[in-house]
């Protein structure tokens, strides 16, 4: 484990609403304020958010960290309505306070300066690549985001990537960016990438790390398994590696896919 997550505390809060921001019909960023700095928080890590006044989401939601503002004490989540938890999330107010656990699990290895690296997100899975492409920046690494989604309403803030990282995008439908999968975009035909970070749906995460092991490129996708506690203490997130079964809130939800499983 990093000297920088064995520093980590991990803590409980009722969180301020500050901002809720309705990106379109399907997608919104909630930020919330804490009362402790925000400064500790790494790429990649998530939350898990209590939604109250619900029967049917009486467990804790894992929304993973899109951005954090260290100056305000605060960070963003991009959420996706899918569910009665989100759609209540999404109604929260200004001043609204939401219980929530944070930070978690492992973060994304940060790249070294000088460095080429594709960002590879799907859906909602883009969630924690805008972070991850904010810090990158910052260590002087030249990243490459590729956005892919059904349509033109999944590509969701582009103008906010376009800050940190060069943007690509597909679209099954050809409806915005080159059409097709993800990875029969020509950004993933001229490999020349020192490492590969993805998030998304499950089967795209399998053939891009495919392809970054045909390329001998060094591979981290950040699982999306269910994870209900989000400490490792009800085992319904784990996973299958070469060190056998893994937690992914806890053990992940980062994993270099040397160590995964997948046939």
């Amino acid at each position: 484990m990093s000297t920088e997550h064995q520093h980590q505390k991990k803590r409980s809060e009722l969180m301020k609403v500050i901002q809720n921001k309705k990106v379109n019909k399907d997608y919104y960023v909630l930020e919330v304020e804490s009362s402790t700095s925000t400064s500790d928080i790494l790429a990649g890590q998530f939350v898990e958010i209590l939604v109250k006044d619900t029967r049917n989401a009486f467990l804790r939601r894992p929304i993973s960290i899109y951005n954090v503002n260290p100056k305000k004490n605060s960070f963003e989540l991009l959420i996706q309505i899918v569910g009665e938890g989100t759609q209540l999330l999404s109604e929260l107010k200004v001043g609204d306070n939401v219980d929530i656990m944070f930070p978690l699990g492992k973060s994304y290895t940060l790249a070294s300066e000088g460095q080429k690296v594709l960002l590879v997100g799907g859906g909602v899975g883009v969630a924690p690549l805008l972070y991850l492409s904010k810090k990158l920046k910052e260590k002087g690494v030249d990243s490459h985001i590729l956005l892919g989604g059904r349509g033109i309403d999944n590509i969701i803030e582009v103008e906010n990537f376009k800050k940190y990282s060069t943007v690509h995008i597909s679209t099954d439908d050809g409806s915005i960016g080159e059409k097709g999968f993800v990875t029969q975009h020509s950004v993933m035909q001229n490999m020349d990438f020192d490492m590969i970070y993805s998030c998304g749906p499950d089967p795209m995460m399998r053939a891009v790390a495919k392809i970054a092991k045909e390329q001998t490129i060094n591979c981290e996708v950040s699982l999306e398994n269910m994870m209900a506690c989000g400490i490792g203490a009800c085992l319904c997130c784990v996973t299958e590696t070469t060190s056998g079964h893994q937690c992914v809130c806890t053990d992940g939800p980062v994993f270099n896919t040397k160590v995964l499983d997948w046939k």
